[in-house]
């Protein structure tokens, strides 16, 4: 891939998108950002997952990373809080990204939480915590019934924070963050919840820095998210990795403090980014509605 495009739409980014715009853009499937409001609930400070609800429409989860208590948050699409759902029997060492979609049981939606940030590369071991998506009109906000998938990288101990669910095979995709050419890893369906399951390595993304991403429910478009901008690409019959080493579309991205998620909404009709909360700005959601 030409690296000079990737340097040429982070330093766009920069330097083109730093404040909100009414402008329209003549090129690219999305419009500029609306923003959505602040996020309510002051206890989410360190949002660095986010995924849309499917037992819960028109809502999102999200979750904070390093050090805060295993629980993940229901808010609408506005920003406004809903609920607080504990996770019985796990630790939140540093949660870095969470999706939605199908799992083990036809007919069922899951939740999935990547356990995998890791920001000196010391931990050998990281986990998916996978579990049925509970709803707001459920009596309990404990999650007790989770599955376990543990997991290590081919090539030695990786920082990551993205992840994501082939839709249509159930296959996990995780993509590494640190590396000048981050890595793109399958954990092919059926993960096992006994073993210790070896990441297949695919290929690689000229990419520094990607916090985030997601994939549309019929698996034919994705988006992933560095600090500095998003990147869109639309499959035409290829593999996931085969197409997430092709060219993508630069999407004009309104630069967020610290922004570490991107969900697709559902009806694929655009996608939410949500920051984290550096230095107390306040974090605010936004919606790219598509053209």
């Amino acid at each position: 891939m030409n690296i000079s495009f990737i340097q040429s739409a982070r330093t766009l980014a920069l330097a083109g998108f730093m404040l909100l715009s009414a402008r329209t853009f003549a090129q690219g499937p999305f419009y500029s950002a609306e923003s959505r409001g602040p996020i309510e609930n002051n206890q989410i400070n360190e949002a660095s997952g986010l995924a849309t609800g499917i037992n819960n429409p028109n809502m999102l989860w999200t979750h904070n990373d390093s050090g805060d208590k295993a629980r993940i948050f229901l808010l609408d699409e506005y920003g406004h809080f809903k609920a607080e759902f504990k996770l019985k029997g796990v630790n939140n060492r540093d949660w870095e990204d969470i999706y939605t979609g199908p799992g083990p049981k036809a007919g069922k939606n899951y939740i999935y939480i990547a356990e995998m940030g890791d920001n000196n590369a010391v931990h050998e071991l990281k986990y998916i915590y996978r579990f049925e998506e509970p709803k707001l009109s459920d009596d309990s906000r404990e999650i007790s019934n989770i599955e376990v998938i543990t997991f290590v990288y081919p090539d030695g101990k990786r920082d990551a924070e993205s992840l994501f669910v082939d839709p249509q095979t159930k296959d996990i995709y995780i993509l590494s963050k640190r590396e000048q050419n981050i890595g793109i890893y399958k954990a092919a369906y059926p993960q096992s919840l006994s073993k210790t399951v070896t990441l297949e390595k695919l290929g690689e993304m000229p990419y520094f820095n990607t916090v985030a991403a997601d994939i549309t429910p019929d698996g034919q478009e994705i988006l992933t998210k560095t600090y500095d901008g998003i990147y869109y690409w639309k499959r035409n019959g290829q593999s996931i990795a085969d197409l997430l080493m092709t060219e993508p579309t630069f999407v004009p991205y309104v630069i967020e403090p610290q922004g570490e998620s991107i969900a697709w909404k559902k009806d694929g009709s655009g996608f939410f980014t949500l920051s984290e909360e550096p230095r107390e700005i306040e974090a605010v959601l936004y919606f790219y509605r598509r053209r």
